[in-house]
């Protein structure tokens, strides 16, 4: 069984917060995944919301713990061998449901088996196991140089703070307070002149708004520059917050393009094109401003879609005037004006 050797390794992820019209949110979590064959283990698992053990905003304790834990350094955390592969990005009880694997080593090698969805200390692999997934054999160096070099400093640097420059302090106020309920920290500032470079490598983004000029912009970029700090800009669309946050989120995502499930987004009167390369849920809205600036949102699409390119159809009332389309997946976000 499991003669054949799979790759392994790690890349950055993350599972995207979000402000949804309902009054809801989604946290942002970021984490590192498992790489097999050279895909994220977590794409295989179709619809699924969920993060690695390996999260960077557990303590550094656990997370070495959780590390040492893969390396079967210390005794499974569940009954036959199993550990937790995948769990709940709000709360992590195993309550909430995880996917779970039977992990052992044979010789030299690592062996990923028995993959299962499990809400309590015993998995029933008749009901509830992911027949078509595994078993993975892994080389030994290559399982153990991967996850070792997370415990020697070498983990993927994670900045969840913004930096939002605007004139409009409103919106930047109730942007910010939007961003900390999910996760990422905001701070409000009109430039970044004078900021030690020190407090400039905590971002990860900084934030434009529209009565922002060239010239400030400017300015902004060279004192990151000068610090050597390389962040993202995010030039925002219009002054809607959960348009906003999505398009933090999406600035604030590291993880390598190839291995993003939401690649592509476009959108013009007549519909929205979308790409995914695996099979995942996506929603779709749209947000709109009115002639006296009043913001009006509409739920496009909600549904399982599989790999390639979609249209979606668009309703003319839904995106007529300035209008914006959000597709979200568990994972990524994507934002795009609709043209007209």
């Amino acid at each position: 069984m499991c003669a054949a050797y799979a790759t392994f390794g790690l890349a950055p992820a993350m599972r995207a917060g979000g402000v949804l019209h309902d009054g809801g949110y989604q946290v942002h979590r970021d984490f590192v995944d498992f790489i097999v064959d050279g895909r994220p283990l977590l794409f295989r698992l179709s619809d699924l919301d969920a993060v690695s053990p390996l999260a960077s905003d557990v303590p550094p304790a656990i997370f070495t713990a959780q590390v040492r834990s893969l390396l079967l350094e210390s005794p499974a955390p569940l009954p036959d061998g199993r550990y937790v592969v995948y769990g709940c990005p709000e709360c992590e009880d195993l309550a909430c449901g995880a996917v779970t694997a039977v992990i052992r080593q044979d010789g030299e090698d690592f062996i990923w088996r028995d993959f299962a969805w499990q809400t309590d200390e015993h998995a029933d692999l008749d009901l509830n196991g992911y027949h078509g997934i595994g078993p993975f054999r892994f080389r030994g160096a290559e399982y153990r140089t991967a996850l070792n070099a997370l415990l020697n400093g070498s983990a993927p640097d994670t900045r969840r703070r913004v930096l939002l420059i605007g004139a409009r302090v409103a919106v930047l106020a109730k942007l910010a307070a939007a961003l900390r309920t999910i996760g990422v920290g905001a701070d409000i500032a009109h430039d970044a002149d004078g900021v030690p470079a020190d407090e400039l490598r905590a971002y990860g983004a900084v934030a434009f708004g529209h009565a922002i000029g060239e010239r400030d912009r400017a300015a902004v970029r060279r004192a990151f520059e000068e610090a050597e700090v390389p962040v993202a800009y995010v030039d925002g669309l219009a002054p809607i917050v959960p348009l906003l946050v999505a398009q933090i989120e999406h600035a604030l995502d590291q993880g390598p393009v190839a291995r993003r499930r939401l690649t592509g987004l476009t959108a013009a009167d007549g519909g929205a094109d979308i790409e995914v390369t695996s099979a995942c849920r996506v929603t779709l809205t749209s947000y709109r401003l009115d002639r006296l600036s009043r913001t009006h949102t509409h739920d496009i699409f909600d549904g399982v879609l599989e790999p390639g390119r979609h249209r979606v159809a668009l309703d003319a009332g839904a995106v007529k005037g300035r209008s914006y389309i959000v597709a979200r997946t568990s994972g990524s976000v994507l934002v795009t004006a609709v043209t007209h």
